[in-house]
């Protein structure tokens, strides 16, 4: 048996005719920027998120950036986050021209550990960034509670967390912005590239629109320098087909991921999901000291799996100028040394699952 990470083609052919002829509208209207159907999605993300306001951008990492720049963040400044993440968290940082401040993560959920941001911030931060890992929040009140001390913004990367929840709150509504990816492997992934900020914030998200478009508003007037940060039409008209799945895909995951909890609680460590938190499983990662044996027997199986993250960001060779070294986030070297996420895709079988279960066992 060969089972992928990850099956698009289970997720794309119950829906492929409406995919396809929503790509065809696009090309029919040729309103390939800014199309209507661009308006259509952020409205109803914004109140599937639970937000004033949504706006879709080319990228999760522009996102990231975009909203960087929302809060005029850059040379001299800090923006605190995790080293247990995806590159682009902290590379948009950088590219702003701040210097990202690495925080150790919580080993239970692998998000930032709130208990050590304090020591951290100076008189040079400006900004929190984390991350809801794998699906996850962050523990967001006592993160709020210190930006709202130090008068710092909150930045989400949500990326992985469209959808999951908070207390009762989405992702996405927890801090100042959130920054969601459309990558296709994300539990709403459109067809290339594609991101969305959300706020509750009027005066930010109208800075946004304008940054997206080069800073410009009127056309070929600006008062502020942007990028080209827009979301394809065509991308919001495939995301608009797959949107009305999404909550079933996310009830897919979770079934999936209790039955792993069933059977291999007892062999590795398996997620931990806070009371307070939905998890919407955008990764399903496993822990266990014996990683690298257990990742070969995958391999030999067939069986597709992937380790996020094989380093973390802190000892990343391009961030050797912040002068950490191995040792200074532990928890965060340790997970990197010892996670390994397997299939939670919704379409998954309860055969194909059995097999998982039992490779995993069998290390």
């Amino acid at each position: 048996m060969k089972i992928p990470m990850l099956d698009l083609n289970a997720q794309y052919e119950p829906m492929k005719d409406k995919v396809l002829q929503a790509i065809k509208d696009v090309f029919d209207s040729k309103r390939f920027i800014n199309g209507p159907q661009i308006r259509e999605l952020e409205e109803k993300l914004a109140d599937y998120c639970h937000c004033k306001h949504a706006i879709g951008v080319t990228s999760g990492t522009d996102a990231l950036l975009i909203s960087l720049m929302a809060f005029d963040i850059g040379e001299g400044d800090e923006v605190i986050t995790t080293p247990f993440t995806f590159f682009a968290t902290a590379g948009s940082i950088f590219r702003v021209g701040a210097k990202p401040i690495f925080v150790d993560i919580d080993p239970i959920t692998y998000n930032i550990d709130p208990d050590l941001l304090e020591e951290k911030i100076t008189d040079k931060t400006k900004a929190i960034m984390p991350v809801h890992i794998f699906g996850q929040c962050a523990e967001m009140d006592k993160i709020n509670e210190i930006a709202k001390k130090h008068g710092l913004s909150v930045i989400e990367d949500a990326a992985q967390a469209i959808g999951s929840e908070y207390k009762g709150r989405r992702a996405g509504s927890l801090g100042d912005v959130g920054c969601f990816s459309f990558f296709p492997s994300k539990n709403l992934g459109c067809c290339g590239d594609g991101g969305l900020v959300t706020t509750n914030n009027d005066e930010i998200a109208e800075k946004i629109r304008i940054l997206r478009q080069h800073g410009s508003k009127p056309k070929y007037y600006h008062k502020i320098i942007g990028g080209n940060f827009r979301l394809d039409t065509m991308q919001a008209a495939v995301l608009l087909e797959k949107f009305p799945y999404l909550e079933e895909w996310h009830k897919g995951r979770q079934n999936n991921a209790e039955y792993y909890n069933e059977h291999l609680k007892d062999v590795v460590v398996t997620p931990f999901v806070e009371s307070h938190n939905t998890m919407i499983y955008n990764q399903y990662t496993i822990r266990t000291p014996m990683r690298d044996e257990l990742q070969n027997k995958l391999n030999e199986a067939n069986i597709g799996n992937a380790i996020y993250y094989p380093v973390p960001l802190h000892l990343q060779e391009c961030f050797a100028y912040l002068g950490y070294k191995e040792g200074d986030l532990p928890e965060s070297e340790k997970a990197s040394q010892e996670v390994v996420s397997i299939p939670i895709y919704p379409e998954l079988t309860d055969e194909q699952m059995d097999y998982v279960i039992q490779v995993i066992k069998n290390i």
